[in-house]
């Protein structure tokens, strides 16, 4: 039977098994990303439409059939086991962000400290992309902004090689949001070092912002070095008087992400993943 080309119909074909394939983390049922930046990333795939090809894209995921993925700034390439002897070669191309845009979102994302704390944390702030408008670009790229190519002979893009790529991608921007900078042109260790050069000349901060400074320096530099700005120490007032009120910090285990796991460490969940729950249920007494 031949392949026709209406109605998202394509002639059944069984793909070759693939050992120590990348097996997409997120099961049958279950909708792909953790959190909010990586869900944000499968919106935009799933926006192109083609819903047969994302389904089959999905259990490619699944099934480990994408042999590996290499990021680099504004590439990623990888290799897709289908039904043929050799494996398909996928190319996502993402335009990146020029150097003058990314010293305008840099500027704005140093005057708050907590972004940084949060990144370096693995996570991304909730209102990082208000920091790109800024420069008037997105983080997130456009579907114009974003160019695929497989070597398979399928006419659509994307094709479920490249949508496999895709959902895995998704899964390794819950892992480390790091990734999505990279695709759009800057390194971790570049936003990181522009930061601090940039937080080094941001004016001292309000008494209000103290702490939130303070838990950025710690996670940044590991030291606290603002500790003797702080106003508790020039307390003039009794000590019976004084009130303290307990919160949940503003970055979750940002101490524990930012030291990440342990050398030789070989479990499948990471450390901070593992204490999680025994850090909310101490939260909760």
């Amino acid at each position: 039977m031949g392949r026709y080309y209406y109605d998202n119909y394509y002639t059944p074909s069984k793909p070759k098994p693939v050992k120590d394939g990348i097996k997409a983390k997120t099961k049958q049922g279950k909708s792909f990303g953790d959190t909010w930046w990586s869900k944000k990333w499968i919106a935009l795939l799933e926006s192109f439409g083609w819903d047969t090809r994302l389904q089959r894209g999905r259990s490619y995921a699944r099934k480990g059939q994408v042999v590996d993925i290499n990021i680099k700034k504004g590439i990623v390439t990888s290799s897709v086991q289908g039904s043929q002897p050799k494996p398909y070669k996928v190319r996502i191309e993402m335009k990146q962000i020029s150097d003058k845009d990314w010293d305008k979102a840099l500027n704005a994302m140093s005057e708050q400290a907590i972004f940084a704390a949060k990144l370096l944390a693995g996570e991304m702030p909730n209102d990082i992309e208000d920091a790109f408008n800024s420069a008037r670009v997105s983080l997130f790229p456009s579907k114009n902004e974003i160019e695929t190519d497989c070597s398979c002979p399928d006419w659509a893009n994307p094709c479920k090689h490249i949508a496999a790529v895709y959902y895995l991608l998704g899964e390794r921007f819950d892992e480390d949001p790091f990734f999505i900078f990279l695709l759009r042109g800057r390194s971790k260790d570049e936003v990181m070092e522009m930061l601090r050069q940039r937080r080094s000349t941001v004016a001292q901060p309000s008494e209000k912002e103290a702490k939130v400074e303070i838990a950025a320096v710690e996670l940044i530099d590991g030291t606290d070095e603002l500790a003797n700005d702080i106003s508790f120490w020039n307390i003039k007032e009794p000590l019976d008087k004084l009130q303290f009120k307990i919160s949940d910090p503003e970055v979750s285990m940002g101490i524990v992400k930012r030291l990440g796991n342990p050398p030789g460490w070989n479990s499948k969940k990471s450390l901070s993943e593992m204490l999680e729950p025994y850090y909310e249920a101490t939260k909760a007494m």
